[in-house]
């Protein structure tokens, strides 16, 4: 098992105790290269770049940034995911101005990492207006029509994406998020993409008041990165995981041996990513380990 961890560790980007002022200078000379090689010191890699830095430190994306990180993996051998922009970002919105922007905010970001050669770009096919529509008090009816518009205009920006950057399909994960699992399913499928399973927004309900493992075995087949986390499941609880997820292995539902198992029979080499702070995935490890061991 591969396993990585998210580069979006807000105790780096940003850390306590310092002013304002040396804040904005810490931001100023935020060094993207130098975090991915304390996080694969740690153990951890791939290292799963968080696409949401160009909003504040659009410096980490420029071209010095990426030969930096270019070679620190010809140095160490530490490999990449991205997970392309999410904040402000709605690819199956509506309203085609903010659609456009946000297809063009992925296409940019993809460009600019194309020289790493990322394993797998991860994407939110559907932002939080899908996600709030999706929960909406609506009648059946009307949910149905509106959910199909937004699943409609996410086909036509996956596709756009596509198209513009080259790059192969099954390169593109698209997430399990707050969205219905199967019109997430079938985008991949119609569009010949892959997915990325994340543990916690499956077991929190996010995805539809679906079985977990039932959707990893419907997700298998497409499946090229995990990520992990831990949370109480909605299967048990009754209620959606807000602000429960994210959680160190063994502090909600997840059975990791299961997983791990089902995940090794089936075969898969992909990377699974902690999204996680560094000490929350430090925490986890001996959860994997003791599985492993077993194994």
């Amino acid at each position: 098992m591969r396993l990585g961890i998210m580069a979006m560790q807000v105790g780096s980007l940003i850390p306590s105790g310092i002013t304002p002022q040396s804040a904005l200078a810490h931001i100023a000379g935020f060094d993207h290269a130098n975090l991915a090689r304390q996080l694969a010191s740690a153990g951890f890699n791939p290292i799963e770049l968080g696409g949401d830095l160009v909003m504040f430190m659009p410096h980490t994306y420029a071209p010095p940034a990426i030969e930096k990180l270019a070679a620190l993996k010809q140095e160490i051998g530490v490999t990449y995911t991205v997970h392309l922009p999410l904040w402000s970002v709605e690819p199956s919105t509506p309203l085609t101005p903010v659609r456009q922007g946000s297809v063009r905010a992925v296409i940019d970001l993809i460009r600019a990492t194309q020289p790493l050669s990322p394993e797998v770009y991860v994407l939110h096919a559907y932002g939080a207006l899908a996600a709030e529509f999706y929960r909406m008090n609506l009648p059946e009816r009307a949910r149905a029509l509106i959910l199909q518009l937004f699943q409609n205009n996410a086909r036509e920006s996956v596709k756009t994406i596509l198209g513009e950057t080259g790059i192969p399909s099954r390169q593109l994960a698209v997430e399990t998020i707050e969205f219905p699992l199967e019109m997430m399913l079938a985008l991949a499928n119609e569009l010949d993409t892959s997915i990325c399973f994340d543990t916690g927004h499956v077991l929190a309900g996010f995805a539809g008041p679906v079985d977990f493992w039932d959707a990893l075995e419907r997700c298998l087949p497409r499946l090229a990165q995990v990520h992990l986390h831990d949370c109480p499941a909605y299967a048990r609880t009754g209620q959606l995981g807000y602000g429960k997820d994210h959680q160190p292995l063994g502090k909600g539902d997840l059975d990791v041996a299961r997983l791990l198992g089902r995940l090794t029979q089936a075969g898969f080499a992909g990377p699974l990513v902690f999204e996680l702070t560094v000490p929350e995935a430090v925490a986890s490890l001996p959860v994997v380990q003791s599985v492993m061991g077993r194994g």
